[in-house]
């Protein structure tokens, strides 16, 4: 293991013995949720890893080191209201441990330091992808290091696919040009996150945790580096409205194109004009997929486990 990575003693021990582990990423929490509500879902997330019988395993950088599970008051301290910790992409962790940053990890980040520590699941909300562009219908060069990373990481990401403020259409062209795999989780649609479905589908459908862990075991056989995508759609419950997201979704590029918000901004921008302009739905779907999300990564962990010692 590198100087720059420590794994919790609780993980190691579990990764030691072949059960199953469960990567959770970080920058939802210090830059998703607001204070409070942040720890709220961190501790929930971990508890529905362990109530599935599986590890978690939250990871962020501490001091300039990646910590690959966090003890409660590591939790507490990337929660706390002002604390500051950067968001690191894959291309930030070098810099961020020369310099003995905080940091909370993207997708990107989170599945490159899962796979160096040996984990091989792990769940969030959505997978970054293409951004659309203002004015819509126009070429994006804005494009999510999470799926150039997911193309090249052997990791299974558990999301309910991208958020729909981005180019879902152009995402999924990104997917199959890279040879990401994505599997479809009781659905033949790929998730919108708030949304269960969109315009795509996806290519293969399961319907149980055995059968997507016997995917993700096989995929495992096929030469290349490329992840699988295996995409939960929202829980039915916590879906959004369709014609009140359609509408937030116009609003919001209009006021991106007005404003004149730019590259990373545009995306925080939108999320917080959906959940104003929501009454705060959007915010409980976010919570409650990334819950679901977590609960089938470990599912899928323990099946991988439980196929492996056999």
């Amino acid at each position: 293991m590198s100087g720059h990575l420590k794994v919790a003693e609780e993980v190691a021990d579990a990764l030691a013995e072949g059960r199953g582990v469960v990567a959770l990423e970080s920058t939802l929490l210090a830059h998703g949720l607001p204070p409070g509500r942040n720890l709220e879902v961190g501790l929930r997330l971990e508890r529905v890893v362990r109530a599935a019988g599986a590890v978690p395993a939250t990871i962020a950088v501490l001091d300039g080191v990646a910590r690959i599970g966090l003890g409660a008051d590591e939790l507490a301290r990337l929660c706390a209201p002002g604390a500051g910790f950067a968001k690191l992409s894959r291309r930030d962790l070098g810099a961020a441990y020369a310099l003995g940053c905080d940091g909370a990890t993207t997708v990107a980040s989170t599945a490159t330091l899962a796979h160096q520590a040996g984990v091989g699941v792990f769940a969030t909300g959505g997978l970054g992808g293409v951004h659309l562009a203002a004015p819509v219908g126009a070429a994006s060069w804005d494009v999510s290091a999470d799926l150039d990373v997911l193309s090249q990481t052997p990791v299974v990401v558990v999301c309910s696919g991208v958020k729909s403020i981005l180019d879902i259409a152009a995402t999924v062209e990104v997917l199959e040009t890279r040879s990401v795999p994505v599997i479809g989780f009781g659905t033949d649609s790929f998730p919108g996150f708030y949304l269960r479905g969109s315009a795509h589908s996806v290519p293969w459908r399961v319907d149980s945790a055995v059968a997507a862990a016997a995917v993700v075991a096989a995929h495992r056989e096929v030469p290349g580096g490329a992840g699988v995508l295996l995409v939960n759609p929202v829980p039915v419950e916590f879906e959004l409205d369709v014609e009140l997201h359609d509408r937030l979704l116009r609003e919001g590029m209009e006021m991106v194109r007005e404003r004149d918000i730019r590259g990373k901004d545009v995306t925080p921008a939108l999320l917080a004009h959906f959940h104003e302009g929501s009454g705060g739905a959007s915010l409980t779907a976010n919570t409650e997929l990334v819950a679901d999300n977590a609960r089938v990564a470990a599912e899928v962990a323990v099946a991988l486990a439980q196929s492996a010692s056999r």
